[in-house]
Parts: C-alpha cells; structure tokens; sequence
C-alpha cells in the first residue's frame, strides 16, 4: 500500500475512533477521492486496509461502509481480547520488574483522581488506556499489534452502545488484577481479566442512535484542516430512558463503564453497583 493509502486508511480510523464516522456510514470511492484529492485506486487501498482491521465491509456491488458489529461479534472480540491480556498477564507475572509494577499503580491512581474530581472523560480515557499499558509491559510486539486491533474494533461497539446498569467504573478491576499478579496469584488474576470483559459485554445494548450522522466531508474537516484534536469528537447523543428506580426521572448519570450484575463464581469487583442509563466500556 502506498504511502497515500496508508494516510487516508489512518485519518478514516481515527474519524471511526472519534465517532464522527459511524458504524454502517458509506464510505464512497468516488466521493473519498474527491475529499483527499487522490484516485479511487489509491481510496480502495486504504479502504480495503480499514477492512483488513475489521473497521470496514466491502460488499459486491454495494461498495464500502464503516462496520457494523453485531452483538456476537462483541462478545467475540472481547473474548479475543481477554485471551491475549491473560497471555500477557502469564508473562508480567514472571518477568515485570518493580518499575513496571509502579507504572500500573500509577496510571490506576492517575484514573482514580480522575474519577474522585468527576473528571469522567479522563477517567474513561485512563481505563482504556491501562490495558494498552498493561500489554505494552510484555515488551512482545506482535501482541500489541493483535491487542491494538482488537482495542480499535471496540470504538465500533462504543458507537452503538447505551447501557442500563454502571457500577461506577471498573476501576476496582484494574487495581486488583494488579494486587493479584504482584502477589504471584496468576489463575486468580486471569479469572479477574476474564470477568471484567465479559462484564462489559454483558451491558451492551445495540442502539444506532447513540451518535449523530454526519456525511463523509463533515465528519473528516478537521483531519483535512489540520485541526483535529480531542475536541473534533462528537459527542454521543443519547435518548434518556426512566429508572425504574426512581419513577418519572428521565434524567441520566454518565459513569465510565458498563456491568451487569455478576453471577459467575470468578472474582468480583469491591466496587458498589449503581444504576445508570448509560455508560462507556473500557
């Protein structure tokens, strides 16, 4: 793939990670070609590289648009993404040395303050940054290469999710998975990676009106004006639903991750439950 190709397949993934393009937005050869000012030969590479990460569907005849996962898909790819953090977690029990486990500690009380200041954008930020973390620790490129991907692919999922239950963030998760391996208590800890993804799964409700649509040219201005930074994002838009605990109140409380209630016999976390109308999983 060209150098162009590669470029326009990286501004198309960080417009998809900015949920300004939405899962099941047409991505057009023509008008794509049109924006960057390039060929449609030089459009399909990139597009068929955003397919290659699973971020897009090329169909016969129809052409290319941003994927649309299903609720199976989302439990496969945290499934995915469970079995490559307990891969990694079987080596950082072993090899981490005490930089790398102040670095975790760090980077979980870094989101704890973002937490106890209602910072909840940072805080969301930081517990999906600790998994990228926790894997880059293993020093193996390849699996953060696999990790990565995976970790882009769940962007699709935040922008068709809204939620009914928060236990205020899975914060917890990530202090104790980090107790349990500094302890040498691997199948403990791989039990607890394993629980809090399929926590988060379990919480997802598809919606496709989570966030606005915009056409191709609106969502991708900023990258092409040089100005795209944290504030390009759209933010989600959600209908608020009535909690059944408090009858009449269609007010919402964002937290930052999804869980429903647990019924496995793996660790749980020490977190209290809280119920929201929606939430962002990490």
């Amino acid at each position: 793939m060209s150098g162009r190709s590669q470029a326009i397949a990286d501004t198309l993934t960080r417009a998809i990670i900015d949920h300004r393009l939405v899962p099941g937005c047409k991505l057009g050869e023509r008008e794509l070609a049109e924006i960057f000012d390039v060929s449609r030969i030089v459009v399909r590479q990139a597009l068929i590289r955003l397919a290659d990460d699973g971020l897009a569907q090329i169909e016969r005849n129809r052409g290319a648009f941003v994927a649309k996962p299903s609720m199976q898909e989302a439990m496969e790819i945290y499934d995915a993404l469970t079995l490559v953090e307990q891969g990694v977690a079987a080596q950082l029990s072993d090899r981490l040395g005490p930089a790398g486990w102040a670095e975790l500690r760090q980077h979980v009380e870094r989101q704890r303050q973002a937490v106890a200041s209602g910072n909840d954008a940072l805080a969301d930020v930081l517990g999906q940054e600790f998994h990228t973390v926790f894997v880059r620790l293993s020093r193996n490129k390849v699996m953060q290469e696999i990790h990565g991907q995976l970790v882009r692919r769940t962007t699709l999922l935040r922008s068709l999710i809204t939620a009914d239950f928060d236990y205020c963030n899975l914060l917890d998760d990530h202090s104790r998975v980090v107790d349990l391996l500094e302890k040498g208590r691997l199948k403990q800890a791989m039990d607890m990676i394993d629980t809090h993804h399929r926590s988060v799964v379990r919480g997802y409700i598809m919606d496709r009106e989570v966030f606005p649509e915009l056409t191709p040219a609106e969502a991708l201005a900023p990258y092409l004006d040089g100005k795209a930074d944290g504030s390009a994002a759209v933010q989600p838009r959600v209908q608020p639903r009535k909690s059944s605990n408090t009858p009449g109140n269609g007010g919402t409380t964002t937290h930052l991750h999804v869980h429903l209630p647990k019924t496995d016999p793996a660790p749980t976390s020490q977190a209290s439950t809280k119920k929201t109308n929606r939430g962002l999983p990490s």
